[in-house]
């Protein structure tokens, strides 16, 4: 099957901008406790999205967008905060970049697709350039950042297979627009119930905000699924390894941190590795 260029551009749009999501979170939301972010991230969004379609699911497809809305947004949303926020930016990455060989396997189960060696190579590049990238000798170990990474990691990638396996009946920005909001929904007793109160916003804590609703979740998410209605698995998944490439050159551009020659060659590995994943099945 051969990738159509246009359409893996435009999907690597999302996880290029996703990327930026350590560095307006600690500089911009430092004072924000994970699950409130998570949800101010999706829930304004997904009402916006809303009152644009003007459409509510029906039938299954009201279980289905809570079930995806929980993967894709509530569960993965949430646990990439926790991580974000108890672990420094390039070992939260680093932990998220799993899930491509999650999804490898997970799309072989619920797929039936063909675990190719190929996806599994070019994972397992990415892992170790992601890993060259941000694990410094100062990078610090928490062991419920770790988890919390993990389980975001593999909640994504269950999501993004039955994004693909349920085909919904609708647009595309009805499909987003359902599940962002499902997924914000589901945070709000938790928020309510086990957060603190969110502070008074300062100018600076809405620039956050609306970037992480309006640009990071509202367009990305509609690029994302967009691409996983029209890439294989194989070939959507290692785009994720754009995620922490864009993280440490912000870090490099805004925040004056140096690039030693090994984040260098991890820069290299994890271009190769996107290169390699998207190399047609023989």
């Amino acid at each position: 099957m051969r990738t159509n260029a246009s359409d893996l551009l435009l999907t690597a749009i999302a996880p290029a901008v996703w990327g930026s999501t350590y560095i307006v979170a600690t500089e911009f939301l430092p004072n924000f406790s994970p699950m409130t972010v998570a949800m101010l991230r999706a829930l304004p969004a997904g009402l916006l999205l809303l009152s644009i379609v003007r459409r509510f699911p029906t039938g299954v497809w009201w279980l289905r967008s809570f079930v995806l809305g929980a993967l894709n947004i509530s569960i993965f949303l949430s646990m990439l905060f926790v991580a974000v926020y108890r672990l420094p930016g390039g070992v939260a990455a680093t932990v998220a970049a799993v899930q491509p060989l999650f999804a490898v396997f997970l799309a072989s189960v619920l797929l039936a697709s063909p675990v190719r060696p190929l996806s599994i190579l070019a994972a397992l590049v990415g892992i170790g350039g992601v890993a060259l990238l941000v694990l410094t000798p100062h990078a610090a170990l928490d062991t419920v950042g770790v988890a919390a990474g993990l389980t975001g990691a593999v909640s994504m990638a269950v999501g993004n297979i039955l994004t693909r396996k349920w085909q919904p009946p609708v647009s595309l920005l009805t499909f987003t627009a359902w599940q962002l909001t499902a997924g914000g929904i589901l945070l709000v007793p938790v928020v309510l119930m086990f957060e603190p109160a969110i502070p008074a916003p300062t100018i600076t804590n809405l620039f956050g905000l609306v970037w992480l609703g309006l640009i990071g979740s509202a367009l990305t998410y509609v690029l994302w699924f967009r691409g996983i209605a029209r890439l294989e698995s194989a070939v959507v998944s290692p785009l994720l390894f754009l995620s922490p490439l864009i993280a440490v050159l912000l870090g490099w551009l805004i925040l004056n941190q140096t690039l030693s020659s090994l984040q260098i060659f991890g820069v290299g590995l994890v271009i190769g590795s996107i290169w390699l994943s998207q190399r047609p099945a023989r």
